[in-house]
Order: structure tokens, then sequence, then C-alpha cells
């Protein structure tokens, strides 16, 4: 039997160690910018780890010390046309990623503008360097952030500040995206990858079940009015109740032991 060789991307490189896999956006001479290739790598890699059970979480960052996506190709959105706006890959693409049934954590190494904080926030988690800045320039070139951009920061910062941001095209630091809710955690570039790690594995030590679970009922449970989200909670949780997840999630409690989930 001939052995299974890995992937291979053109724009991105993957690898999965300790049942994570990690993305990493790879031209760092354009500032990662996301042309239609990267966003074919990536969907690509999601295709292949969606039902990987060696996989169940996953981290995007990009490479270099600079950027972590510097946006859209600007030489591909300068022909871009109506056709193009309704076709929305890039918003659907992300829309992807945010609704991928295992969690995923952003890495911002550096810049993060336009497509790429848009990349950031269709993450569960974003964490950042100290050196990183975000921000949603494209007002400055005559179109709007239309990755879901207008939609995500808002839900995540308010509707004030997200409009501050969108009308200014003004870049927050680092500091300022986590003291806007936009991050939760900034570290020194060289601790990045180590903290992006430790929590991701800090999540999944806990119930397999139980976080896809969460990120159902968070995610909808935020757009919808709040009797309707407590309802999907409810609901979530009852079919907890029946999972040997939770059987053995109260044994090991009780039993002061680490639980072995099987995610069942």
């Amino acid at each position: 039997m001939t052995e299974q060789q890995p992937p291979t991307f053109e724009t991105i490189r993957t690898e999965v160690a300790a049942q994570v896999g990690t993305i990493t956006l790879e031209r760092p001479d354009q500032r990662n910018a996301l042309t239609a290739t990267m966003q074919a790598d990536i969907s690509r890699a999601l295709d292949l780890w969606a039902t990987d059970d060696a996989v169940r979480g996953v981290i995007l960052t990009g490479s270099g010390p600079k950027a972590f996506a510097a946006g859209a190709d600007i030489s591909e959105l300068a022909a871009w046309d109506v056709a193009d706006g309704l076709a929305a890959v890039m918003q659907r693409l992300f829309d992807r990623i945010q609704d991928f049934p295992k969690p995923t954590l952003a890495a911002l190494n550096g810049v993060a503008m336009g497509g790429g904080l848009e990349l950031a926030m269709s993450c569960d988690i974003r964490i950042a360097a100290e050196t990183a800045s975000m921000g949603l320039p494209e007002v400055g070139l005559g179109v709007l952030p239309g990755a879901g951009g207008t939609q995500r920061l808002s839900r995540l910062v308010g509707a004030g500040r997200a409009l501050e941001m969108i009308l200014t095209g003004r870049a927050l630091s680092a500091e300022q995206a986590e003291r806007y809710g936009l991050v939760t955690t900034v570290v020194p570039a060289a601790e990045l990858l180590e903290t992006a790690a430790e929590i991701m594995a800090s999540i999944l030590a806990k119930g397999p079940l139980a976080i896809r679970l969460a990120k159902l009922v968070v995610g909808p449970g935020a757009d919808a009015d709040q009797r309707t989200g407590l309802l999907l909670e409810q609901l979530a949780q009852t079919l907890l109740y029946t999972t040997e997840d939770k059987a053995e999630g109260a044994a090991a409690f009780l039993g002061k032991r680490a639980p072995e989930f099987d995610g069942r």
C-alpha cells in the first residue's frame, strides 16, 4: 500500500500536532494578502480537517513578523465587479470558518487589516502579539468591509466603536483591541504560538460534545432574542444530559481524576 502523502498547498502551510491543526498564511513578502488562491487553500484545508478525528481544533496565524494578513489582494480587488460582489467568495469562506464544527483560534502575529481582520473575527477566539495592529480601512478604497466586517465587528465591540473604526479606517493597537474586546489576550510576540497552543489544549481537554454544542448555542443565540437563546441553551443541555461524556465528566469529578471523554 502506498503511504498517503500530506496535502500540499501553494499559499499556506499546514501541520497537525497534539490534535490541533495549524494553518499558517505563507505570503510574507505580500504581507499574507488573501488572494483567491489562498482562500481556496484555506477552504481545502478545512475540508480535510472537518471530518478528521486527528484534528479537534484549528489555529490560524501568519508567517513572518509583520503581518497576520493585510487583507484582500488589491490587484485582484481592482478587477472585481458586480458579479464578484454577489458571489461573495470571501464572505462565504469566513461564514464557513465561523460555523466550523471544531474550535478555531486566530493568533495575530502582526497587522490584521481589512479581510485579514475579517478572517480573524470569523474565528471563535482571537489573541494577539503586542506588536499586532488591526483595522478595517476599506472605505479609503471606496468600498466597505464586505466579508462580514460590518456585522461581526459590531457584535464584538458594539455599533458605535464599529462605526468609528469602519468610517475612519483607524487601526487599533493590540492593547486597544484587547480593551475593546476584539481580542481576548495580548502577549509578547515570542510567546504567541505557545499561548495559542496552551489555550487550544485547555479547550480540547473538555468534553467534545459540550464544546460543539456551546459553539452552536452561543453563535445563533447572540443573534436571537434572549428567550430564544435560553431555549437553545436548554435544549442543548438536555441533549448533553443523555451523553456518555456527561456521565464521564461527573464520574471523574467525583472520583477526583482527569476525565477521559470520547465524544459520545
